[in-house]
């Protein structure tokens, strides 16, 4: 049985697959409207610390994915799995860094998959607190459960489980980088959250990372979503083409 800790930073086991866990949430209204003033980000010494952080270390077109995934997760969160109940401030941490390994800096110093690499250079940042009575280091727990969703946001399976927050990270991911999923979220949510935070052409810009990847580490995790399926699907986003 899961620690109060452990259900608290998200380690409460779901299944992998998407189609699986959205069938069973049976939801008994459509989605609501739910703003970005609903869904406001944690303020808290840690959440601030990580938020400065990832916004002085990602491109602005990155920052701004990393917010909406936060935003949107809450708003399917709220309609489809309320009884999930690990901490905002937990998901709010695995949004921001989730993509942190795809920096220009942090893509080519290293052979891992981005994926991983972004997942270790995590479990570091969250960890290191900026003075040793600032309050700002992740409990271990939380940032291990951060650091597991990181490394799987990409992990898309059928069979097998995975974290609360892992399983929400793949679901908000895929819906702002493909348009999946949208009868789970409102319209107005959708507008309301690239209103507050603008996309820049990041269907483009997350296209070109996906071949940089795959060119630069032909073995590269990101290959297992199909080496041109992937891109072409991100490219092909028309939920959020007005966005755009």
């Amino acid at each position: 049985m899961a620690s109060e800790s452990e259900i608290r930073y998200g380690f409460t086991a779901v299944p992998s697959s998407a189609t699986e866990v959205l069938a069973a949430a049976k939801p008994t209204s459509a989605a609501p409207f739910i703003s970005v003033a609903d869904t406001r980000t944690p303020d808290t010494a840690l959440a601030h610390r990580i938020n400065a952080y990832a916004q002085s270390h990602l491109p602005e077109p990155t920052y701004n994915h990393s917010l909406r995934v936060y935003h949107f997760g809450l708003a399917i969160k709220r309609h489809l799995f309320p009884s999930w109940s690990f901490t905002d401030e937990t998901y709010f941490l695995a949004c921001l860094l989730h993509d942190i390994g795809t920096t220009e800096e942090n893509i080519t110093k290293t052979k891992l998959s981005f994926e991983f690499y972004g997942g270790f250079l995590a479990l570091e940042v969250l960890q290191a607190a900026s003075s040793p009575s600032s309050g700002d280091a992740a409990p271990r727990d939380q940032a291990e459960s951060v650091v597991e969703a990181i490394i799987r946001h990409q992990d898309l399976c059928e069979k097998g489980k995975i974290t609360a927050v892992g399983q929400l990270l793949q679901l908000a991911t895929i819906f702002d980088n493909t348009g999946a999923y949208s009868e789970h979220v409102h319209p107005q949510t959708i507008e309301d959250v690239s209103r507050h935070f603008p996309r820049k052409q990041w269907s483009g810009c997350f296209a070109s990372t996906i071949r940089r990847e795959n060119g630069l580490k032909p073995w590269s995790h990101t290959s297992t979503l199909g080496e041109e399926d992937f891109p072409s699907k991100v490219l092909s986003n028309t939920l959020m083409a007005p966005y755009e």
